[in-house]
């Protein structure tokens, strides 16, 4: 077992083991609760009734939501639905919240959690490589709107999370590439052995067998040590997002039908390349970021002629600041600075950078 703290206002564990239902019950009977709301996606019947057999057995009452799949569930209407459940069954301040599924659900029963009575407990039990070090970590919870991803939310830490690396077993390829995007990242801001794993043997580092525990714990101290730090993005916390303005606005732009792992990937292209072209980095950290990337799979081109539909969403970032958009960049592997404010030109220059057939 590996268990990683997040000493932020409200300090927390992350749980990394195999076989951990009953770890999440145990935790579960601790909060006090008497009920539970376990919210899944429609793909995780069988493990929802599992776990709640083992939280059932500690006593407590539980009650199952399946809501939609993927970013379609992060919706104002599915939380107004989870809301009447919670309303139905009399839920109290001291009841709990247990996600189980992928970000999407991490990040939707977060959100359920932190604005019902203004704040009930929830536990994070991601199913999904990217969840397992993004979405169900750090306390973010958030909903989609028609105008961008993740723009209605709230910061509201977990009272643990559990990574069951048996859950690995169970995923298809190409969750496990789109997952390890977010690793990647977490090796190009601040853990450059990450990026040592990838280059001495990529398909290593999506085997269950191989690099994949190792780098899932690495990725998770990177952002446990983060977010400890700065729970609420006032400063530190924004190197998280190191190829996330680029990648939102592909993510609108394809109506969330792109995982969010390939369209992070092409949005570290494409800040690479913005980067390249103010002097920060140079043609050999460029050259790396695809190499890496393509190793495993991960796109890292986007097609041409849609620039103003990506401008226009990139524009709309919550990191912008006074009209300007704001992006994090490295200035070394391992080493960020923030660039703010870019012209229309050197906007252009990076979408044509990472444009297909550039």
């Amino acid at each position: 077992m590996t268990t990683i703290p997040v000493n932020g206002p409200n300090p927390y564990e992350v749980v990394i083991d195999h076989g951990l239902d009953a770890a999440v019950a145990a935790q579960a009977s601790a909060s006090g609760a008497a009920k539970v709301l376990l919210i899944h996606q429609p793909t995780l019947v069988a493990p929802a009734q599992q776990l709640r057999e083992a939280v059932e057995a500690k006593g407590l009452e539980v009650f199952l939501a399946p809501v939609p799949d993927a970013e379609a569930g992060k919706t104002l209407a599915v939380v107004g639905q989870l809301w009447d459940r919670l309303g139905e069954h009399a839920f109290s301040r001291g009841d709990l919240v247990i996600g189980l599924g992928g970000g999407a659900v991490t990040d939707l029963a977060g959100f359920v959690a932190a604005s019902w009575m203004r704040g009930i407990n929830v536990i994070q039990v991601p199913t999904t490589l990217l969840a397992m070090v993004d979405a169900a970590v750090g306390g973010k919870t958030g909903i989609n709107t028609a105008v961008g991803k993740n723009l209605v939310g709230a910061f509201h830490e977990p009272n643990a999370v559990f990574i069951d690396l048996d859950r690995l077993n169970t995923l298809p390829m190409e969750e496990l590439i789109a997952g390890s995007a977010e690793i990647i990242k977490t090796g190009f801001i601040a853990d450059t052995v990450i990026l040592d794993r990838y280059e001495a043997d990529p398909a290593a580092c999506l085997r269950a067998d191989g690099y994949l525990p190792e780098l899932i714990a690495r990725s998770v101290t990177v952002k446990a040590s983060v977010v400890g730090q700065d729970l609420k993005e006032s400063g530190l916390r924004e190197i998280l997002n190191y190829g996330h303005t680029f990648g939102h606005a592909v993510e609108l732009r394809e109506n969330y039908r792109w995982r969010h792992g390939n369209a992070v990937a092409v949005g570290m292209m494409f800040i690479a390349r913005l980067a390249q072209g103010r002097g920060l980095i140079d043609a050999p950290l460029v050259d790396r970021h695809r190499r890496i990337l393509e190793s495993v799979g991960l796109p890292t081109s986007y097609p041409a002629g849609y620039f103003d539909e990506l401008y226009a969403a990139m524009t709309r970032d919550k990191k912008n600041r006074g009209g300007h958009i704001r992006f994090v960049a490295l200035t070394a592997a391992g080493s960020t600075t923030r660039l703010e404010g870019p012209s229309l030109a050197e906007l252009q220059t990076a979408y044509d950078g990472v444009s297909e057939g550039s």
